[in-house]
């Protein structure tokens, strides 16, 4: 699978989890008010506390792929931006001192 394609797929599936999560939840919060089983003055909260519960789970989901995604990078040796960063910084130097001592 191509860098591109990895990255595009966790995001979509981030995002689709935390679109899908807050409609079921008041999907089911509504369910729950019409059968009887929770108040109406109650459900606003109850969404809320589960809303919140989904969005930290979202967080340790995102948090999960990017570990999975820096692991991949590492295991194919590419270059972190810093890495390449002091590559540049040296490359300029270099290039500064060669174009010195030509003039």
């Amino acid at each position: 699978m191509a860098m591109k394609d990895l990255l595009n797929n966790a995001y979509s599936l981030g995002v689709g989890v935390a679109s899908a999560s807050k409609e079921q939840i008041e999907r089911t919060v509504n369910d729950l008010v019409q059968r009887g089983e929770v108040k109406r003055s109650e459900s606003n909260q109850l969404v809320d506390d589960l809303v919140a519960k989904g969005q930290k789970a979202q967080k340790e989901i995102e948090s999960m792929v990017n570990e999975r995604i820096k692991q991949f990078l590492v295991s194919q040796d590419v270059p972190t931006k810093s890495e390449v960063d002091a590559l540049k910084a040296r490359i300029a130097i270099l290039e500064k001192t060669l174009s010195e001592k030509n003039q």
